[in-house]
């Protein structure tokens, strides 16, 4: 995993976070106190939690659903970029990662707008699901546990709304995707996942070298 863009130098990732990076200091803080714990890697980029505020205010998201939660950072950027009455429900498993996400989001003044649910991602998902709220959510964010990505797509595919959006994390994994000698469990995960997105004709398909890769699926 990688919490910055991957291939670009020092020298030009600064530069390109210079001239593009509109951060708000709650974000950043966050993200730096974030960077000192021993699972800081799993923070994902701040031009990413950028492009995903871009994204949410150009849909007009109002509902939307993060799988994987960790310190917080993408889900108060999405809060950040919701309306006032704007929603997220947001799963994870961990209450010490998730206990510093509720001390920031409070702090940032969206804890209203955060619905986060302590539980297995899928029993969540299963739980929205039986409760009819299918077709019913504009946007989803996957960034949790690899083995079991291609079931969270699964069901995000049912919650998500007809030209609603799933955007996928860490889809070119450092770059170990690209290579053959690295066959272990997740990355290989990944690449299936990877290949069936490709060819998947419920979805229009954009991956982008984004971070550690950004795959975003409209359901069609």
């Amino acid at each position: 995993m990688a919490n910055q863009t991957l291939g670009l130098s020092p020298n030009l990732y600064q530069y390109f976070q210079s001239v593009s990076l509109r951060e708000a200091d709650i974000l950043k803080q966050l993200r730096q106190e974030t960077a000192q714990h021993p699972m800081g890697m799993m923070q994902i980029a701040p031009e990413q939690g950028q492009f995903m505020a871009f994204l949410i205010q150009l849909m007009g998201a109002k509902k939307t659903l993060e799988i994987g939660v960790f310190t917080g950072y993408s889900a108060l950027v999405v809060a950040l970029a919701l309306p006032q009455y704007g929603q997220i429900i947001a799963c994870d498993v961990d209450e010490e990662y998730t206990a510093i996400a509720r001390r920031y989001w409070e702090k940032a003044g969206v804890s209203h707008k955060i619905d986060l649910r302590i539980a297995p991602a899928l029993e969540t998902l299963d739980k929205l699901i039986a409760e009819g709220q299918t077709n019913s959510f504009d946007f989803a964010f996957i960034d949790a546990d690899k083995s079991n990505y291609d079931n969270y797509y699964e069901k995000a595919l049912l919650l998500v709304r007809q030209g609603g959006l799933i955007a996928i994390d860490n889809v070119l994994w450092s770059g170990k995707v690209a290579d053959s000698t690295v066959q272990d469990n997740r990355t290989q995960k990944i690449r299936d996942l990877n290949k069936k997105l490709h060819k998947d004709p419920r979805i229009t398909l954009s991956l982008l070298p984004l971070a550690d890769g950004l795959t975003l699926a409209i359901k069609s």
